[in-house]
C-alpha cells in the first residue's frame, strides 16, 4: 500500500487492535491472497473542531474508528456496482430482487458512511483503491462479472455477494467493540443488524448450496 504513513496505519488500526490481521488485510490488487501483515495502529486523531456534530456528539475518534470508516465505504461502493449488474442481469428472479434490496440498503448507509467522514475530517476518496482487501469487490470480480451469463453469473454474485457481509459485519462488530466515536458504533450496529438479515435471507436463494458450498 502507498498510502501516507497516517492513512495507511489507520486503516489498519481496527485489524491491529482487535488481532484481525488475517481477516481484512490489504495488498496489492494482483496479488493472490487476501491477507496482509497488519501494522501498527496510528495514535488518536482528535474530534472535528468545535461545532460540528461530531464535537457535540462523541469524543475522540479512534485508529479503530478511522480504519472502519476508510475500510467500509469503499467496501460498500464496490459492492454497490456488483448489485447493481446483479439486479440487472441475474438470471434467477430472486437473486435480482435480492440484489436490488441490498443495493438500495447500501446506498443507503452510504448516506451515513459519507458525512460521517466528513464530521471525522477525512477525505471522501478512497485510500484503499487498488488494493486487494478481504470483503471487498475488486475489479477483477466486476469484470468477471461483466462477463459471465446466466447461472453463472449468479452464483459469483452470491458467492462475492457472502463474502462482502461477513466480512463488513466482522470488522463492525469489531468498531462496535473498540470504536471511540458515539455515532460511527451506532452506524455500525446498524450495518450488522442489516448484514445478519441478509446473510441468512442469501444463504436461502436458489442457487445458493451450488455456489457457496
Amino acid at each position: 500500500m502507498n498510502l501516507p504513513p497516517l492513512h495507511r496505519a489507520a486503516a489498519l488500526g481496527l485489524l491491529a487492535a482487535l488481532g484481525l490481521g488475517g481477516v481484512a488485510g490489504c495488498s496489492s490488487a494482483d496479488s493472490a491472497p487476501r491477507t496482509a501483515e497488519v501494522r501498527k495502529s496510528a495514535p488518536d486523531v482528535s474530534p472535528a473542531p468545535s461545532g460540528t456534530a461530531s464535537a457535540t456528539s462523541t469524543s475522540t475518534s479512534t485508529s479503530t474508528d478511522i480504519g472502519w470508516i476508510q475500510l467500509m465505504t469503499p467496501m460498500n461502493q464496490q459492492a454497490v456496482k456488483l448489485l447493481t449488474l446483479a439486479a440487472e442481469r441475474a438470471a434467477e428472479p430472486r437473486v435480482r430482487a435480492f440484489a436490488d434490496r441490498l443495493r438500495t440498503g447500501h446506498e443507503a448507509e452510504l448516506n451515513r458512511l459519507r458525512p460521517l467522514l466528513t464530521r471525522m475530517g477525512l477525505p471522501l476518496t478512497d485510500v484503499h483503491a487498488g488494493h486487494d482487501m478481504p470483503g471487498m469487490v475488486t475489479e477483477q470480480d466486476l469484470e468477471a462479472a461483466h462477463a459471465a451469463e446466466g447461472p453463472a453469473l449468479d452464483r459469483l454474485v452470491l458467492a462475492r455477494i457472502r463474502d462482502h457481509l461477513r466480512q463488513s459485519a466482522q470488522v463492525s462488530r469489531s468498531e462496535i467493540t473498540a470504536g471511540g466515536r458515539a455515532d460511527a458504533r451506532e452506524l455500525a450496529r446498524a450495518l450488522v443488524t442489516a448484514r445478519e438479515g441478509f446473510l441468512a435471507e442469501l444463504e436461502r436463494l436458489p442457487g445458493a448450496v451450488r455456489a457457496l458450498g
